[in-house]
């Protein structure tokens, strides 16, 4: 039996931010489209996404890499001031993770960096990338509360080789102003078109269940799972109800008619997204990105308190890219009546993206030098 052949390219570490799911799931086509460039990878994770990305890639060295820890609240009204407390905690383990990335280069021979949303990923001797949908933080809190967060992400942001960013570059975007910001960081930016786990279906799937996914962070994602289980009682369809907890083996009780699963691997989701009549998700940009490659029919709740899904919401309605409905008015039965006469629109975003050529482009750089910070 022939043995695989390993890869003989640049070693590159891979590690997503511990905010969510999302960060993890939208780097899985990454590593994806390294491996295929014949790179080594090396994954740094913590949290949910680690247990999400040993699952992906259980042949994948996977390095622990405390992340941010950050709590929400269980108010939106009192959110801003439960983030703004741990700004201090926040700045520290970018510090931390900073100095565990000089021992992770040397110990591993780590030749890039890419980084989904950790800032503390820079390093002087290696390229490295920092990946985001937001290069502008929006808040409630003003235009100058706005442009000095903007500031602070760019002064982190500018620490690094480049930017890339999971949108597409013209105006038919998913993400709007977050990622297209009339001030850019100084260091290269770079449109990757949207990113997903998934490939899209080239032909017509029947509609067998109503699909809800969860995730996000704590207390909010147990907050709408509460929510949706006890709305669900009345919906007598097939539901598929997908908890978002990867490695936890609890189960809610739920009507017969509602099959859970606290995590599916990729292509199991694929299928289940496909197999939707409608999704039932929280508009973070991860899910953004995976329904629109997958053209389905969403409705999509922000969590409350989190200016960017608020934002990504009323962009995505002016768009017809989803029904959007906030959270303290959200009903199920009413949600499924306005989506069956939504005037639902699709995007170009077919899974297809630049990718490929910003990994080309970084493998030049690690072969030739040619990069500076």
């Amino acid at each position: 039996m022939n043995q695989p052949v390993p890869p003989t390219g640049p070693t590159v570490l891979v590690a997503p931010l511990d905010w969510g799911l999302g960060h993890a799931t939208r780097c899985i086509p990454v590593v994806h489209a390294l491996l295929r460039h014949d790179c080594k990878v090396v994954l740094a994770a913590s949290g949910k996404g680690k247990a999400l990305l040993a699952q992906e890639f259980s042949d994948l060295p996977l390095l622990p890499l405390p992340g941010y820890d950050v709590h929400y609240a269980r108010s939106p009204l009192t959110l801003p001031f439960v983030l703004a407390a741990q700004i201090p905690k926040i700045l520290s383990a970018i510090r931390e993770e900073n100095r565990r990335l000089r021992d992770i280069v040397r110990d591993y021979r780590i030749n890039a960096v890419i980084s989904d949303n950790r800032y503390g990923l820079y390093h002087p001797s290696v390229p490295t990338v920092f990946m985001t949908h937001q290069l502008l933080i929006k808040t409630t809190l003003g235009t100058t509360a706005d442009r000095y967060l903007q500031k602070l992400n760019y002064r982190y942001i500018n620490s690094f080789t480049e930017c890339w960013v999971p949108d597409d570059a013209h105006d038919d975007n998913l993400a709007g102003d977050l990622s297209h910001p009339l001030l850019e960081p100084s260091v290269p930016l770079k449109y990757i078109g949207p990113l997903s786990r998934f490939e899209p279906s080239d032909k017509a799937v029947a509609p067998k269940h109503l699909l809800v996914l969860l995730s996000g962070p704590e207390p909010q994602r147990s907050l709408f799972e509460t929510l949706i289980l006890d709305q669900l009682k009345e919906y007598k369809g097939p539901v598929v109800l997908v908890r978002g907890l990867p490695g936890n083996t609890d189960r809610p009780d739920v009507p017969a008619s509602v099959t859970v699963y606290n995590h599916l691997p990729a292509n199991e989701l694929r299928t289940q997204i496909l197999e939707a009549s409608f999704v039932v998700a929280r508009c973070g940009y991860s899910t953004v990105m995976d329904l629109a490659v997958l053209q389905k029919k969403s409705i999509l709740v922000p969590t409350p308190g989190q200016t960017e899904q608020l934002y990504l919401a009323r962009h995505l309605m002016k768009r017809s890219l989803a029904l959007c409905l906030e959270q303290p008015r959200f009903r199920l039965l009413p949600a499924l009546e306005l989506a069956a006469t939504f005037p639902y629109q699709t995007t170009e975003a077919t899974g297809h993206s630049h990718l490929s050529s910003a990994i080309k482009s970084l493998c030049y750089k690690i072969e030739f030098g040619n990069f500076s910070h």
